[in-house]
């Protein structure tokens, strides 16, 4: 018989194959939170693009009736002005919010005053958190007392005539 010789080095084993393993499966718990996630996430970008973009600029005037703090959970500043177009004619009301506590500071101190107010306008925001209004306000002009208060609107009277006696003019 021939028996190997011990001189010569034995022969390589080959390697065994490889197992064939299927990747694990993930569990549907996974594919929940990941797709609650990827809504957060799309959520929370929308919200930034739609503070970020401006849907229109103005500004208004008016006079400043009220200004407050308020909302169950999110404490937000609204206010409303009265926009008078012509006297003796009934004000169109306008809300608004703002986010700036500088900006709100100065709207306390201007109740009650003539102001002009810079808005923008962010349509499509999921949630009132920050405003309960589309109108952020980011700046405040005062402009001077209301109008019904100048002195040189009221026009001057004279004493009225007793009530026997006849009108002026005849």
């Amino acid at each position: 018989m021939n028996s190997p010789d011990p001189t010569l080095p034995a022969a390589p084993v080959p390697p065994a194959p490889p197992v064939q393993s299927r990747p694990p499966r993930r569990s549907f718990r996974s594919y929940v939170w990941g797709s609650l996630l990827g809504a957060l996430v799309l959520i929370g970008l929308y919200t930034l693009f739609m503070l970020w973009y401006s849907y229109s600029d103005g500004d208004r005037a008016g006079v400043l009736q009220k200004f407050s703090k308020r909302g169950w959970i999110c404490k937000t500043w609204e206010g409303e002005i009265a926009m008078y177009v012509v006297g003796g004619v009934a004000p169109q009301i306008w809300n608004f919010s703002v986010r700036d506590d500088a900006v709100a500071e100065q709207l306390q101190a201007a109740v009650g005053q003539q102001v002009r107010l810079h808005y923008a306008e962010h349509r499509g925001l999921p949630t009132n958190c920050f405003g309960e209004t589309d109108y952020f306000v980011n700046r405040v002009e005062v402009v001077g007392p209301p109008p019904y208060v100048q002195p040189s609107a009221v026009p001057a009277q004279s004493p009225a005539a007793p009530a026997g006696s006849p009108p002026s003019g005849q």
